[in-house]
């Protein structure tokens, strides 16, 4: 509980301090145009959410892009698809990631609770990559394939056996969308990003994670953290954020050598272009860049009520406990 405080104080200082920070001249719609240091102003609440998929679908191989009358049409089609509401508890719905009921599925949340946009990006584009060309993760280097089912083998054997061995979000520590990097789920898409001269600070919504990135600090420390060592700097009007020392922690499924650079690039009043490369020699052969927009929103950030040792995760240990005392058989 005093953890849980304490972490609270420290983000709402953090806000605080950097929210009254001196801005130049505002534009029409009220959002400053540069920093008083002569840089672009980045700060601001934003969205991310999107239907635009991760990786581009088989469907569209070899189209980057679609019409808008195809757009309309995949759009609706995956509005429907993954629409909780029509979700089947006997038969599942694979295809949206959803497991039938014999396979231990439920339904979580109705569609009320999803907030995963309801189109494309605004150039409608098939896949949030667009490095490699095909827009679709590189292959897999031998090692990294090894891991992966390794990984995959240890959680299905081991994954009712302690709060450790379940994921980060499960725990409520780390979310994917969070990131670094940040990427695009199916809710709390929403970020803020304070700027002064010297640090960025971006908050997601998801988590509460308020991420300090100094500007111009070479010094690192000599340990790997859990969201790796952020440092930053401006290359012309896009500011960059390279990340290194990441632990690896299993949702991102990552080395801890990998190299995370961001870039962000305001395009107008309302829209931040956000980019990032990740570089991991030892799961793929190749790096690849992701590209989405921030989208300015007026909404304001709520409170993301989780926290380690939530009652799901005390639900699914004393659910397994149980059976366990029952004799019956943990896994499918």
């Amino acid at each position: 509980m005093l953890k849980k405080y304490s972490a609270a104080l420290l983000t709402q200082a953090t806000v605080l301090i950097l929210a009254h920070q001196p801005v130049l001249a505002q534009t029409g719609n009220g959002m400053p145009t540069q920093t008083p240091d002569g840089h672009p102003n980045i700060s601001g609440t934003f969205t991310f959410r999107t239907l635009t998929p991760m990786q581009r679908p088989e469907q569209f191989a070899g189209q980057e892009t679609l019409s808008q009358e195809e757009a309309a049409a995949f759009e609706a089609s995956e509005r429907t698809r993954q629409n909780r509401d029509l979700f089947d508890p006997e038969t599942g719905a694979p295809n949206a990631g959803y497991q039938s009921r014999a396979a231990g599925g439920v339904l979580s949340y109705n569609e009320f609770w999803y907030e995963r946009g309801i189109e494309l990006t605004s150039d409608k584009r098939t896949s949030l990559i667009i490095d490699p060309p095909d827009g679709r993760y590189p292959p897999q280097t031998d090692t990294g394939q090894r891991a992966t089912r390794a990984r995959a083998a240890y959680r299905r054997e081991h994954m009712y056996d302690s709060y450790e061995n379940r994921s980060m979000g499960d725990r409520c520590i780390m979310f994917g969308k969070s990131g670094p990097p940040i990427r695009s789920g199916a809710y709390n898409n929403n970020l803020m990003i304070f700027q002064t001269a010297d640090h960025v600070a971006i908050l997601t919504e998801q988590a509460r994670l308020a991420r300090i990135v100094p500007l111009g600090d070479t010094q690192k420390p000599a340990f790997n953290q859990l969201g790796g060592v952020s440092r930053g700097h401006w290359e012309g009007q896009t500011l960059v954020i390279e990340t290194t020392q990441m632990r690896n922690w299993g949702d991102l499924q990552h080395h801890p050598e990998m190299h995370l650079v961001e870039r962000l690039t305001r395009l107008d009043a309302d829209t931040i272009a956000y980019e990032y490369t990740i570089t991991d020699r030892t799961r793929y052969t190749a790096p690849y860049t992701v590209r989405m927009p921030f989208r300015r929103t007026d909404g304001p950030i709520f409170e993301y009520a989780c926290h380690e040792g939530n009652i799901g995760l005390h639900g699914i240990l004393a659910g397994a406990r149980n059976l366990e005392k029952l004799g019956r058989e943990l896994r499918p």
